[in-house]
């Protein structure tokens, strides 16, 4: 099957330097483009961006005990001392 598509020049001007770059057809790099994005799971993707980081939270300390009430005035302090 034959499919036209139009696309940003930005992404032609890419296309055509990674066809020479890899030696490649530009239709193949793009059976190869489509390849990927259909294997990959869809649904980790549709997951609310707490639970994309939620793994992150409350694995850090900073050593202040009261910096999530006064964090305001810690960062304003930060920024009068210039570091």
């Amino acid at each position: 099957m034959q499919l036209t598509i139009r696309m940003p020049d930005e992404y032609t001007e890419k296309l055509n330097s990674l066809s020479k770059k890899m030696g490649l057809k530009r239709s193949d790099i793009i059976r190869l483009a489509l390849k990927q994005f259909f294997e990959e799971d869809h649904r980790e993707n549709h997951r609310p961006p707490f639970q994309k980081v939620s793994y992150l939270l409350g694995t850090v300390e900073s050593g202040t005990k009261d910096l999530g009430k006064r964090h305001r005035d810690y960062l304003i302090q930060k920024i009068r001392r210039g570091s």
